[in-house]
């Protein structure tokens, strides 16, 4: 079996068989795939890890997805709106702490009242930085009017995920309407990437009725796509949600959380440049889950620097870690699991995806 891994790992081009297969693991034969993975990454990447402070800043939201804890249908949402001044203060820590970048996100909304607010914000935050931290995006699906303006404004990265990249499944964790159109969702990531974005996306794993092939055609779309950077991690259900009712169809936790790390280590096999991010949903299930997805092919990490009062609300998910500390405990906590995952914290830089300049380049030619 080793032998076979280690095959598949040298290949220079992997078949969904081969990803599917990589995916599946368990036991003693994922252990081999994990280390061998995690001994080559740094090769080829380095040993950097790149802080991007989060601020989960409102938790209003149009859309009513299956599976998300502040959809709109959510009556029992504590809703929130942090005010710009705050918003303004913790990107001004994340300058004073060398973050290198921050993302915004919320709930999604476009109406102008709030693409306007994101426009004047991304302003002032270059402003108060000296333009020198910079900004990742994660609000959803928007006109290429208002993602043209925001990148003029000072964005330069956006996160935009799939959740699934199956068109039946995207429908079965999705309202099927005008405002949850699969179409329209990777339609905006094209727009993103013609404007000039860093272009990212992820998917959920471990959905009811999903399966690893499924998992392999997402890790095959990110490649088409030539994505730069993917955030994605295990599904974790939410009480108050409709995807609820199948929980009992679920795999464990555990395996939710195993096929995560493999979908992280399987990723950078297939795409050695991208950012891939190592997930907070992974510290929901084992306390060491950001250190294990470093280990194994992540070069992101998230501090979260949300007004702690607020953290506690942004539930895309339940049993979310860290929602009761301030932003300085927790940017200590990761320097501290950075090191303990083998790795080094690239203060102060941005850390771009190598693979956006690749294509970049290769789109000039």
């Amino acid at each position: 079996m080793n032998s076979k891994i280690l095959n598949i790992i040298n290949k220079q081009s992997l078949t969904k068989e081969d990803l599917s297969f990589l995916i599946s693991l368990s036991g003693a034969e994922r252990d081999y795939f994990l280390k061998s993975v995690g001994s080559k990454y740094p090769k080829t990447l380095g040993k950097k890890v790149f802080f991007r402070g989060l601020v989960e800043f409102s938790n209003y939201c149009t859309k009513d997805c299956y599976y998300c804890g502040i959809r709109k249908s959510n009556s029992h949402s504590q809703r929130y709106d942090i005010d710009d001044k705050a918003i303004i203060e913790a990107a001004i820590f994340a300058h004073k702490n060398q973050y290198g970048s921050i993302v915004l996100q919320s709930g999604e909304r476009s109406d102008n009242t709030f693409t306007e607010r994101i426009t004047k914000l991304l302003k002032e935050v270059k402003s108060v930085t000296q333009g020198e931290l910079g900004i990742t995006l994660s609000l959803g699906e928007q006109s290429e009017d208002v993602y043209r303006e925001w990148f003029s404004a000072g964005a330069h990265r956006y996160l935009l995920r799939i959740e699934s990249s199956n068109k039946e499944l995207y429908y079965k964790i999705h309202p099927n309407d005008d405002k949850h159109n699969f179409e329209s969702r990777i339609n905006c990531l094209k727009i993103l990437q013609k404007i000039g974005y860093q272009t990212g996306t992820g998917v959920m794993i471990g959905l009811p009725f999903q399966t690893y092939n499924h998992l392999a055609d997402d890790l095959l779309f990110f490649k088409g796509m030539e994505i730069d950077m993917v955030g994605m991690g295990p599904f974790i259900e939410h009480t108050e949600t409709p995807l609820y009712q199948h929980r009992k169809t679920l795999w464990p936790l555990q395996r939710r959380f195993e096929v995560a790390l493999n979908m992280i280590a399987a990723l950078r096999l297939l795409m050695p440049d991208i950012n891939i991010a190592a997930a907070t949903a992974l510290q929901a299930i084992d306390p060491m889950g950001r250190e294990k997805a470093l280990k194994y092919g992540a070069n992101v990490i998230m501090p979260n620097i949300t007004p702690t009062i607020h953290r506690k609300d942004y539930t895309l998910y339940e049993n979310k870690p860290c929602t009761d500390e301030g932003a300085e405990d927790c940017s200590n906590c990761l320097s501290i699991r950075v090191e303990m995952a083998g790795r080094e914290i690239g203060y102060g830089e941005w850390g771009d995806s190598k693979h956006y300049f690749k294509r970049h380049q290769q789109t000039e030619r």
